[in-house]
């Protein structure tokens, strides 16, 4: 989050601010990888999960480093913004891109539903079955083919 924070800052001009935030996101981004890396480390039935070696997450070690160097050079020799020393908030609410939910609300019930209606839907007054069992599969009995011997004289031509 401090990583694409640091560049939405870089965006808007804030390159002081964008560096401590990738420096901070840096930070926390070498500690996942410490932790990755043991959990890669430990015996038992969950050691084929490698979360260090996920794409998303060699991606993410490059684009950390990559936009934490353009934001110092750009500082340099564009910008001349000081480092503060507290990392920015992050905002933890989102005030774009996410529609408010709307609230369910069950419907009226019509008119036509009343009590005297609802336990007329009584399941123990049903007629019982009076199907029959089913009739047991009767058993198939072979065909006999005919013997049908392939005629080389079939009037076919192939020219």
């Amino acid at each position: 989050a401090y990583c694409y924070h640091g560049q939405t800052l870089l965006a808007s001009d804030k390159c002081g601010e964008a560096i401590r935030s990738l420096q901070e996101s840096e930070k926390f981004f070498a500690k996942a990888e410490a932790l990755c890396k043991e959990y890669g480390e430990t015996k038992g039935p969950g050691t084929t999960a490698k979360p260090s070696g996920h794409l998303f997450f060699r991606k993410l070690g490059s684009l950390i480093k990559n936009t934490l160097e353009k934001c110092q050079r750009e500082n340099g020799f564009i910008y001349f913004q000081k480092v503060p020393a507290e990392a920015p908030q992050l905002e933890l609410k989102a005030n774009y891109g996410l529609v408010e939910p709307v609230p369910f609300e069950f419907p009226a019930l019509n008119a036509h539903w009343t009590p005297e209606t609802l336990a007329a839907f009584d399941l123990t007054k049903r007629p019982k079955d009076d199907t029959t069992k089913p009739k047991p599969d009767e058993e198939v009995k072979p065909l006999k083919e005919p013997d049908i011997k392939p005629q080389k004289d079939s009037g076919c031509q192939i020219s």
